[in-house]
């Protein structure tokens, strides 16, 4: 598996939650969805996002909207405030499908995609990422990003056998068309930094490819910089400027994650999760994680959430004047 496969595959829980709105202008939909990826797409009409800080982005018909920590903001259809708001609050919904059917009627319809995350497991990648990023629609440009939109919508207004098995095929599509779109273009235009950037650096890029390949190989900074074609001290400096930390805290921080991946997904004894992620003894493996966690490894596998489909919390109140 690639390093962004891999990175997306253990820090999202859960299925995916999607919706297909039909709405008529004036309307409000304030958004907050902590530990959650969100995606908007604005399939048809224009809309306005304010976000809590008070920025105003301009989302066109065909538009996309990343939100890739969940962030509060309100969507409306004009400048003209609505009567009231309708509040989408909470834990990303995982497992969760919304199909509604074409009405000629609506004025704007939107697809809303929200992935669950790892809570306190925020990786660099994300952490890099800014608050809000629009897409513009551009299918020239990302044909394959257009295709899987359309065909995403397609199964969320129709109701055909085998939808459930290919909504979630697609939101996934959608998703990793979209990180193509962010990370292989201007990074510096997307406010790209850090692991964005590492991840193109042709050196460090091949190093993390190595330690997400072989997670459990006894990596030193030497055998590292070796991959990456640097020296010891030059492989160092420039890893822990472009990821943040250094090679070797990066590779714990990694084998920590897996760890907790196997301990909600699987029985495996501990010691086998310890070999599995690259320590020699369970103690050790114990100890590293109680550091990282704040609690054993055993305790947190009988406290791992276990991901069932939710209803958001859907409530109205009147806009403050």
């Amino acid at each position: 598996m690639d390093v962004l496969s891999d990175v997306l595959a253990a820090l999202r829980t859960g299925r995916p939650f999607a919706v297909r709105l039909n709405v008529t202008a004036p309307f409000g939909l304030r958004r907050r969805s902590p530990n959650g990826f969100g995606v908007q797409i604005m399939v048809r009409g224009n809309a306005l996002v304010t976000t809590a800080d008070g920025k105003v982005i301009e989302v066109g018909e065909g538009d996309v909207l990343v939100v890739p920590r969940g962030s509060a903001h309100t969507v409306v259809s004009d400048t003209l405030e609505p009567r009231e708001v309708t509040e989408c609050e909470g834990e990303a919904p995982a497992g969760l499908i919304i199909r509604s059917p074409e009405d000629p009627a609506a004025t704007h319809v939107f697809v809303c995609l929200a992935y669950e995350m790892a809570p306190g497991r925020t990786h660099p990648l994300l952490a890099a990422m800014p608050d809000f990023t629009r897409i513009p629609n551009d299918p020239a440009a990302r044909p394959e990003l257009a295709g899987a939109i359309a065909m995403l919508e397609n199964e969320l207004r129709s109701e055909r056998g085998g939808g459930d098995t290919l909504v979630p095929a697609l939101l996934d599509a959608v998703l990793m068309y979209l990180l193509r779109a962010m990370l292989e273009g201007d990074t510096r235009h997307c406010g790209f930094d850090g692991w964005a950037a590492a991840l193109a650096d042709r050196p460090i890029g091949a190093a993390l490819q190595a330690i997400h390949a072989e997670p459990s190989r006894q990596w030193t900074v030497s055998s590292l910089g070796e991959v990456a074609g640097l020296s010891r001290s030059a492989f160092s400096r420039r890893f822990t400027e472009l990821v943040g930390q250094p090679p070797l805290g990066y590779l714990t921080f990694w084998r920590l994650t897996l760890a907790a991946r196997l301990l909600a997904d699987t029985d495996a004894p501990l010691s086998a999760v310890a070999r599995q992620v690259g320590y020699a003894s369970e103690f050790a493996f114990a100890a590293a994680f109680k550091r990282d966690f704040g609690q054993p490894p055993g305790r947190f596998r009988k406290q791992a959430p276990v991901c069932e489909p939710a209803v958001p919390a859907f409530q109205r109140e009147p806009v403050p004047a």
